[in-house]
C-alpha cells in the first residue's frame, strides 16, 4: 500500500487520481490546511498532521500493509518562508524527521520526496542539471535541501532508499476539469493571470521588464502536473523493484516568459489579461530552465504535455468549472 502525505493538495491530488486509475492501493494523509477533500473523492483520507508523530504512528498501525511513502506535505510559498521561517522548518523538515522515525520503527525503507528547483538558488548556467551548485536563497529552499541531505545520510546509515524529484514550475490541471489548482492565496502565474482576467483579483503585476531575455521578462520552465505524476509512478516502480536512491530534475527543458504566459492565457480564454509593469523583485533570476536528461535516459520519462497552450487550456477548463475553486 502507498501512503500519500499531502495527497489532497494540488500535485498530490493528481497523483492520487493516477493511483486510482492504475488500481494501486493507497491511503491519503492530509491535515487539509492547504488541501481539499473534494479533490480525492474515491480515496481514503486520514485527516491528521505529520507534525504530530502519534498520528503518524496511528496511521501506519491502521494500514500495516504500507510499504512506500509519497511526500507532498510541504509549505511552498517562498515569500511566506522568509516572513515565517519557523513554520517552514517545523513542517517541511522536522515533519519529515517525524515521518522517517516512524518509518524506521515500522521497517519501511522507501520514500519519494517532492523537492524543488529552489534548492539551486541563483542559476550559474541554464539549463540546470542535477550537478548544478545548490545554494538556496530562501528558507523554503533551505528546508527542502535539508531533507535531501537527511535522506542521503539515512540511506548510508539505515538503508532508507529515496527518490527526490525536483520540480520546476508545476502547472496545468487534469484534462477532465475535475481537479486543479486552488491555493489560498494564489501566487502562481497562470492561475493568477486567469483570476485577473475573470475580475476576481487586481490586475497582474509584471515584475521587471529589463531582464536579459527575448522580451525582457522572466523566463520559467512550466511542467504539466500530469507529467509530474508520471515521474512519481516511475519512481514507485523503481523503488518497489529494489532500485537505489535517485535525484532528478523535472522540467520540459524549455522556458516561457511572463509575457508569453499572459499572451497565451489571453488567447485561450478570449479575454485580455489586465496587467501592469513594475520593478524587478529581489532574488528573481532572469531564467530558470531544467535539464531533465538524466531521468529521460534512466527511466525513459518524457513530458507528454510540454506545450504552454496545452497547460493553459487544461488549467482554464478547471477554472471555468470551478471559478471559486473547490469551495464553489
Amino acid at each position: 500500500m502507498i501512503l500519500v502525505l499531502g495527497g489532497a493538495g494540488y500535485i498530490g491530488s493528481h497523483m492520487v487520481r493516477r493511483l486510482r486509475e492504475e488500481g494501486l492501493e493507497h491511503v491519503v494523509f492530509d491535515n487539509l490546511e492547504k488541501g481539499h477533500s473534494e479533490s480525492i473523492e474515491g480515496s481514503t483520507l486520514v485527516h491528521a498532521d505529520l507534525r504530530d508523530i502519534d498520528s503518524l504512528r496511528q496511521a501506519f498501525d491502521a494500514y500495516p500493509s504500507i510499504d512506500i511513502v509519497l511526500h507532498f506535505a510541504a509549505y511552498i510559498a517562498v515569500g511566506e518562508s522568509v516572513r515565517e521561517p519557523a513554520m517552514y522548518w517545523e513542517n517541511n523538515t522536522a515533519g519529515v524527521l517525524n515521518l522517517i522515525k516512524v518509518m524506521r520503527e515500522r521497517e519501511i525503507n522507501q520514500i519519494i520526496f517532492s523537492s524543488t528547483a529552489a534548492i539551486f538558488g541563483e542559476p550559474h548556467y541554464v539549463p540546470m542539471d542535477e550537478a548544478h551548485p545548490k545554494a538556496p536563497t530562501s528558507p523554503y529552499g533551505h528546508t527542502k535541501l535539508a531533507v535531501e541531505h537527511m535522506l542521503d545520510e539515512f540511506d548510508v546509515a539505515y538503508g532508507l532508499r529515496s527518490v527526490c524529484l525536483r520540480y520546476f514550475n508545476a502547472a496545468g490541471a487534469h484534462p477532465s476539469g475535475m481537479i486543479g489548482e486552488d491555493h489560498q492565496p494564489e501566487e502562481h502565474l497562470i492561475p493568477v493571470a486567469m483570476l485577473a482576467a475573470l475580475g476576481r483579483r487586481p490586475s497582474l503585476k509584471v515584475f521587471g521588464t529589463d531582464y536579459p531575455t527575448p522580451d525582457g521578462t522572466c523566463v520559467r520552465d512550466y511542467i504539466h502536473v500530469l507529467d509530474l505524476a508520471e515521474a512519481h509512478m516511475l519512481a514507485v516502480k523503481h523503488l518497489r523493484t529494489g532500485g537505489d536512491s535517485r535525484r532528478y530534475n523535472l522540467g520540459n527543458g524549455s522556458g516561457y516568459s511572463v509575457r508569453q504566459v499572459i499572451d497565451t492565457v489571453s488567447n485561450v480564454i478570449g479575454k485580455q489579461v489586465p496587467f501592469e509593469l513594475g520593478e524587478r523583485r529581489p532574488g528573481d533570476p532572469a531564467t530558470l530552465v531544467a535539464c531533465s536528461d538524466r531521468i529521460r535516459q534512466d527511466w525513459g520519462w518524457t513530458p507528454k504535455h510540454p506545450e504552454l497552450r496545452t497547460i493553459v487550456e487544461d488549467a482554464w477548463r478547471w477554472h471555468t468549472g470551478h471559478p471559486h475553486g473547490y469551495a464553489g
